[in-house]
C-alpha cells in the first residue's frame, strides 16, 4: 500500500512540474524554430490521447486517426477559406461532423476482431485521403486549398505567432486531458476497461460493448479533428500530405511509446518521436545524404520493438518502474551493508 501511495505521489509530482514548466517553456525559449516544434507536439499530443482511451482502455487498434486529423483541418480550412465562417465555428462543426463520420463508419468497423479491424482502419484512412486528393473543386486537390486559411483570434486579441499559439495548443491538449482522465475514471472507464479484458465477459456482465467501443471511437475521432483543424490555422495552408498513412502510424507509434495504458504518457510519447524526428531530419542527410522518407519508417520498427521488449508499458510507467527499482535496491544495500 505504501508503494502503491508513494509511486502515485511521485507520479501527480512528475505531472505538476511537467505543467508548470510547459507553461513556462515560452517565457525561456525565444528561437521560433524551437517553439514551433512545441506547437506540433501539443497539437500531436491531443490527437493521441484521444489514441489512448481507444487503445489503451478499450482495447480498439485504429491506423487511419490521420484521415480524422485531415477532416478537422479540411472543414476549418474550407469553412473559414472559402465561406468566410467564424474559425471557432469551424472547429466546432468539423469536430462534430468528425465524430459522426466516425460513429457511423464505426458501426460496420467495429464488427471486426484484431487484425482485421486494423485492416479495416487503416483502409477507412486511406479512403478519406483518397478524397482529399481526388476532390479538387472542394479540397484543392494534391496542391490544397488555393485560399489561405485566416488566423484565430479571441476578441482583439490575434493568435497569429508562435507564442500565443503555443498556450493555446497546450492548454486544448491539457484540456483533452482532463476530459480523458475524467473518462477513465468514470462508469464508461470501467467498462472500457472491461472490454479490454476481455470482451466476451463484458458482454456476459450486461456491458454494451459495441455502444461503447463506438462511443470511444467517435470521441477519439473528434479529439483528433480538433487538433487538425490547429493544425490548419497555425500553418495556414493545407494539403492532403499532412494526413495519409505514414501521419496514422506516427500517432499510433507516439502513443505507444508514451504508454497506451497512461492519459499523461502521450505528453512523454509525442515529445520523443517528433525531437526523434526533427534528429532524423538534421542529422541523417549528414550521413546518409542519398537518404529518402523511407528511413523514418525503419526507425519507428526499431523503436516500437525496443519499447515493446525493454519498456512494454511505454515511458511513462516504464521509467517509474525503473525508478522504483534502483530504489529499493538502494534500500536494500542500506539495510544490509
Amino acid at each position: 500500500m505504501k508503494d502503491l501511495l508513494r509511486r502515485k505521489r511521485l507520479r501527480h509530482s512528475l505531472i505538476a512540474l511537467f505543467t508548470v514548466l510547459i507553461f513556462a517553456l515560452p517565457f525561456i525559449i525565444s528561437n521560433n524554430y524551437y517553439l514551433s516544434v512545441l506547437v506540433i507536439i501539443g497539437i500531436h499530443t491531443t490527437v493521441a490521447v484521444g489514441l489512448c482511451l481507444l487503445m489503451g482502455y478499450a482495447g480498439q487498434i485504429s491506423l487511419g486517426h490521420a484521415g480524422f486529423y485531415g477532416l478537422g483541418a479540411y472543414a476549418s480550412g474550407i469553412l473559414t477559406s472559402t465561406y468566410n465562417i467564424s474559425p471557432w465555428v469551424a472547429i466546432i462543426a468539423g469536430a462534430i461532423g468528425t465524430g459522426i463520420i466516425a460513429y457511423v463508419m464505426g458501426i460496420p468497423i467495429f464488427r471486426l476482431k484484431e487484425h482485421y479491424l486494423a485492416l479495416a482502419t487503416l483502409g477507412l484512412g486511406l479512403i478519406i485521403h483518397v478524397i482529399f486528393v481526388e476532390e479538387v473543386e472542394l479540397t484543392g486537390g494534391p496542391s490544397g486549398l488555393s485560399k489561405s486559411i485566416p488566423p484565430l483570434s479571441i476578441g482583439n486579441l490575434a493568435i497569429d505567432t508562435d507564442s500565443t499559439f503555443y498556450f493555446l495548443v497546450w492548454a486544448v491538449a491539457l484540456l483533452a486531458i482532463i476530459i480523458a482522465n475524467n473518462v477513465v475514471h468514470s462508469r464508461i472507464g470501467r467498462a472500457l476497461r472491461s472490454i479490454h479484458g476481455s470482451e466476451f465477459a463484458a458482454q456476459s456482465l450486461g456491458v454494451d460493448t459495441g455502444k461503447f467501443k463506438l462511443q470511444i471511437f467517435a470521441l477519439s475521432a473528434v479529439y483528433a479533428s480538433v487538433a487538425g483543424s490547429l493544425y490548419a490555422h497555425y500553418i495556414t495552408f493545407i494539403s492532403p500530405s499532412p494526413f495519409g498513412l505514414m501521419t496514422s502510424i506516427q500517432f499510433m507509434v507516439m502513443a505507444v511509446v508514451g504508454g497506451l495504458a497512461s492519459i499523461w504518457g502521450p505528453i512523454f510519447g509525442v515529445t520523443a518521436i517528433t525531437l526523434l524526428t526533427e534528429g532524423l531530419k538534421t542529422y541523417v542527410p549528414l550521413i546518409y545524404p542519398q537518404a529518402g522518407g523511407e528511413y523514418e519508417i525503419v526507425v519507428f520498427g526499431l523503436l516500437l520493438v525496443i519499447i515493446m521488449i525493454f519498456l512494454p508499458e511505454g515511458l511513462t510507467s516504464g521509467l517509474v518502474n525503473i525508478y522504483e527499482r534502483w530504489r529499493h535496491r538502494k534500500e536494500r544495500a542500506h539495510e544490509n551493508p
